[in-house]
């Protein structure tokens, strides 16, 4: 063999090494990138499912029943109200504490209306006023991550909808609304390795839990829980 070739040769060698090298750190590091942007996009999603089941409760407080449409959510948090009760006074404040339990003493009927003029008027009172105002002064307050437009939607789907049911189910002979909003991996994870995405699901099966982050359940009463927590 003479030089040249014995060059070319260690040079073609090297080459070759360097390449396996390169396929296996791939091969090692491709679960590791796919796992930490799951782990992103996936806290993405899930603040987006605690987000409807924040609404969904509040939703319940006021009509007595969740809804299986996130339209009909969007638009209880731009027009709908809810009640708030708002504590006036301090319990800690032994005075007004004595001074109301003296003035309902004496008026059995009076109203927290009637006790909210008495406070304005300078009456040092405790006591608890309910009134309603707009969702969407009350609740969200401080999230700048907030956007009720992206309710309907999963995130880095492309557009791909929540998947949410809404019903009434008798437990133990007690009528009881449930609620559950769904988002597969397949389309939290739209883009990302496919073959990696079928082992998830696979997982999942195997496993006997859905296929994706779930709040709420229509076929048992979770207390309202995600499957992450």
């Amino acid at each position: 063999m003479n030089k040249t070739l014995k060059v070319i040769l260690e040079i073609v060698l090297a080459i070759a090494a360097v390449f396996c090298v390169y396929l296996i750190y791939s091969s090692v590091m491709k679960p590791v990138r796919f796992n930490k942007e799951k782990e992103a996009r996936q806290a993405v999603a899930v603040q987006r499912l605690k987000d409807i089941r924040t609404l969904q409760v509040a939703f319940k407080g006021v009509t007595g029943h969740f809804t299986e449409s996130v339209d009909s959510l969007v638009d209880f948090y731009n027009n709908g109200k809810m009640d708030i009760t708002m504590q006036i006074g301090s319990n800690d404040d032994s005075l007004a504490v004595a001074n109301t339990a003296r003035i309902k003493k004496k008026n059995r009927k009076i109203t927290n209306e009637q006790l909210l003029e008495l406070y304005n008027q300078g009456e040092k009172l405790v006591f608890s006023v309910t009134t309603p105002m707009p969702v969407k002064d009350t609740l969200f307050l401080g999230r700048e991550d907030f956007c009720i437009d992206s309710l309907k939607t999963i995130p880095y789907s492309g557009g791909y909808p929540v998947q949410m049911e809404a019903i009434v189910k008798s437990v133990s002979g007690v009528q009881v609304p449930l609620f559950e909003a769904r988002m597969p991996w397949k389309a939290i994870l739209m883009g990302m390795d496919y073959q990696l995405i079928v082992n998830l699901d696979a997982e999942c099966e195997r496993q006997n839990r859905y296929e994706g982050l779930q709040v709420g359940s229509v076929s048992a009463p979770n207390n309202n829980a995600g499957n992450w927590e």
